[in-house]
Order: C-alpha cells, then structure tokens, then sequence
C-alpha cells in the first residue's frame, strides 16, 4: 500500500471545489498530501478546505483565475515559495460558457471557453512544469471526459431540450491530445502525463435533471447501469498522482462505467 502514499507530495487542483474537484482533493489529502485547492472563488475554497482541515488533512485554498496571467502566476509562485514546487497537478477546472451547437456558435461564445479550457489549462501547465523539470519529477492528471473518447450520442437526449456542445467535445479531444504531447516531451524529465475520462456524474446529473429521459436513457446505455458517483474517481487518481503508476504515462483511463466499450 506504500505505493498509493503521497506523503511530502504537494498537489495543485483546479477547480477544487466543482463536482469531481471536491473528491479529487479529499482523495489526494487523505493519502497524505499537501492539496492546494483552487478557483476563482477562494473564499469557497478556504471553506472547503477549513472542512478537510476538520478531518487531520492537510489543505490550503488559493484563489485561481485560469483566463488571468497575473493571477496563475501568483498562485504558482505562492505553491513554490510555500511548499517547494507542485509535485502532482490536476487540471480539472473547466468553463462551460459559450458551449453551444455548431450552428448557433460565435466567435465571442468559442472565445469564453478558450480562455480557460484551451489557454488557461496550458499555461498553467507551463508555470508548473519547469519546476517539476527541474526535480526531474511530477505527475500531471488531465480530467477530460468520455466526450473526448467518442463522439456524443445524441438520442440519450431527444426530447429533453439538453444536447452536447461541439466546443465541448473539440476541447475533450484536445486535451487527450495535449496529455499524450506531454508525456512524449517530458518523459525524459521523469515527467508522467495521464488523463482520466469520467461519464456522467450522479451528482450533477440529479441536481440538474432529476430523473428526466436523458437519465432513464444514459443509465440504460451504461453497462453498469448507473452514474458516477464521487468515490469513482478517487482511485483512479491517486493511482495515476502515485508511484503505484509509476510506468504509466501518455494514457487516457475511462472511468465511464462501461460506456465506451459497447
């Protein structure tokens, strides 16, 4: 089980406290990390992380704004003063603004996105990595989505005035993309890059859709019968931040229930 620790490890979340931000951090600490957890709202982070805290874990909450320079700067710099580096990252954090059908798209919708989930996640990444370059050590955990492994299937929503945006899956692809660069650039610093694909959250799902024919459908489509729930994604996590994983790089792990295998 020594594999799985993380003690000493210092890990930067991003959007911290979204759905799959909150087990992601919970799952880091409790295998004995120093989490920093992240967004724009750092009081919502502080919160959080005041909760964790609570539990013996060791969190800290630092305010993040992925579309502002100034601002990754200053979050990376307080990390490294702090703790000496970023050990682990997980770019989790995603805008959903602008995400919309291909031909009800603007320049100024795809522009909301890019900042964050095409600019934000790189240069974020290029702030930290020098200095995982430098310890010829990291992890980096890219969380896409089954969006990014297969094309929507868009009869889970008929009827239901929901559907998948076209930017949303552009960016998904990307980023398994960007997960394999990584990896092939920086292998030789001992930099490992992996992404994790979730299906639908339960969480989320019920909170915004309750019981409707999308869910009926989806959960009839999954062979597991169901959505994710938040202890699905903590394994797979510290699995790739530890050295459990320590051979694996350049992957792109479904945690989909099944969805993708049919």
């Amino acid at each position: 089980m020594e594999l799985f620790r993380l003690d000493g490890k210092t890990a930067l979340v991003t959007g911290g406290t979204g759905l799959y931000g909150k087990p992601i951090t919970e799952a880091l600490a409790g295998a004995g990390a120093n989490v920093i957890v992240t967004s724009r709202e750092v009081q919502k982070c502080e919160t959080y992380a005041a909760g964790l805290r609570q539990k013996g874990y060791a969190v800290e909450g630092v305010t993040l704004d992925l579309s502002n320079d100034a601002s990754i700067d200053d979050c990376v710099h307080r990390v490294t003063d702090r703790f000496g580096g970023v050990d682990i990252l997980i770019n989790n954090a995603v805008s959903r603004e602008g995400i919309k059908d291909l031909e009800a798209l603007t320049r100024s919708d795809l522009m909301k996105a890019v900042s964050v989930n095409y600019a934000g996640i790189l240069l974020l990444t290029r702030a930290v990595i020098t200095g995982m370059r430098e310890r010829r050590n990291g992890s980096i955990i890219n969380i896409g989505s089954i969006q990014g492994a297969v094309g929507p299937h868009f009869p889970v929503y008929d009827g239901t005035g929901m559907t998948s945006g076209v930017n949303y899956t552009f960016e998904k692809w990307g980023m398994v993309g960007f997960t394999k660069w990584l990896a092939n650039y920086y292998g030789k610093f001992g930099i490992r890059a992996n992404c994790i694909s979730p299906g639908g959250f339960g969480p989320g799902v019920r909170d915004a859709y309750g019981e409707n024919a999308f869910v009926t459908r989806y959960k009839q489509l999954t062979p597991l019968g169901r959505f994710a729930e938040e202890d699905d994604i903590k394994g797979p996590v510290i699995f790739l931040a530890s050295n459990a994983s320590a051979y694996v790089t350049g992957q792109n792990i479904l945690v989909d229930g099944g969805w993708t295998s049919w």
